[in-house]
C-alpha cells in the first residue's frame, strides 16, 4: 500500500477495548490511529481539530448512539467513513447505517484478523479511482468492500462461545479462573483456558497467580487487568 496512511479515529467507551483497537489499527500496513475517544463529545472535539479518514465507531456510546453520532457528523460536513463496531445484530440498524457512511460492520468480540480483513478491503475500495470501464469493474470495486471473507479464530474456538466467555469475564469484577469460567459458560476447563489465553494474547485480558491455596497457584483472569502475558 502506497501513499499517505489512512487516518483512523477509534471511538469506543471501553478503555481496554479502545486500547486494543488502537493497537490493531497500528498493526495494519497503510493505516495509522490518530486518536481515541470514549464518548461522542470527545470524538467530535478530535474531529474538529484532526484530519480523519475513517472512524472505528462503537454504536453504544455513553452519551449518544453511534448512528445518531454519524448522522450529526454528516450534517456538520464531516466526510469520514465509518466502520461500525457493535454487539447488536439488528439488521434494521445495519440498513440505517448504510445511508450514513457506514461501510462495514464488525461484531464484538472480534480478533485482529477480522479487523485486518475489513481494513484491507476498505483500503482496496478507497484506492479505486478513475472511470469504470463497465459493470464488471464497478462490481469488483463494491465486492472489495461488501464481501469480506470471514476471518478464522484459532482452531477449535468459535465466535459464539468467545462472545459468551467475553461477557462472563467482563461482568466479573474479581476475575475468573478457568474452572470458574468453565462452570459459568458450560464448557470444559481446558476449553475455557484456551479462550482465556486467546483473550490475553489479543490484549483484551490479563492474568495473574491466585495465591493462598495449597499447591501450585491457579491463574485468575481479569478483563483488561492483571499482569498480562507470562
Amino acid at each position: 500500500m502506497t501513499g499517505e496512511p489512512i487516518r483512523v479515529l477509534v471511538v469506543e467507551d471501553d478503555p481496554v477495548a479502545a486500547d486494543a483497537h488502537v493497537m490493531y489499527v497500528g498493526r495494519v500496513p497503510g493505516f495509522v490511529a490518530v486518536g481515541k475517544a470514549h464518548t461522542g463529545a470527545e470524538a467530535r472535539r478530535i474531529l474538529d481539530r484532526t484530519p480523519v479518514d475513517l472512524l472505528l465507531l462503537d454504536l453504544h456510546l455513553p452519551d449518544v448512539h453511534g448512528l445518531q453520532f454519524a448522522r450529526s457528523l454528516r450534517a456538520a460536513g464531516h466526510q469520514a467513513d465509518v466502520i461500525a463496531v457493535t454487539s447488536a445484530r439488528d439488521l434494521a440498524v445495519v440498513r440505517e447505517g448504510v445511508s450514513l457512511g457506514v461501510v462495514q460492520y464488525v461484531l464484538k468480540p472480534f480478533t485482529f484478523a477480522t479487523l485486518r480483513d475489513r481494513l484491507t478491503r476498505y483500503a482496496e475500495f478507497r484506492a479505486a479511482a478513475g472511470e469504470a470501464s463497465g459493470q464488471d469493474e464497478v462490481d469488483r470495486a463494491l465486492a472489495a468492500l461488501r464481501a469480506p471473507s470471514p476471518a478464522a479464530l484459532p482452531k477449535g474456538l468459535s465466535a459464539p462461545t468467545l462472545e459468551r466467555v467475553t461477557v462472563a469475564l467482563r461482568e466479573s469484577k474479581e476475575g475468573l479462573t478457568a474452572a470458574a469460567l468453565a462452570e459459568s459458560v458450560g464448557i470444559s476447563r481446558i476449553t475455557a483456558r484456551r479462550y482465556l489465553e486467546h483473550l490475553v494474547e489479543a490484549g483484551r485480558a490479563g492474568r495473574s497467580p491466585l495465591y493462598g491455596q495449597v499447591g501450585r497457584p491457579e491463574l485468575v483472569y481479569r478483563w483488561g487487568r492483571g499482569e498480562g502475558r507470562r
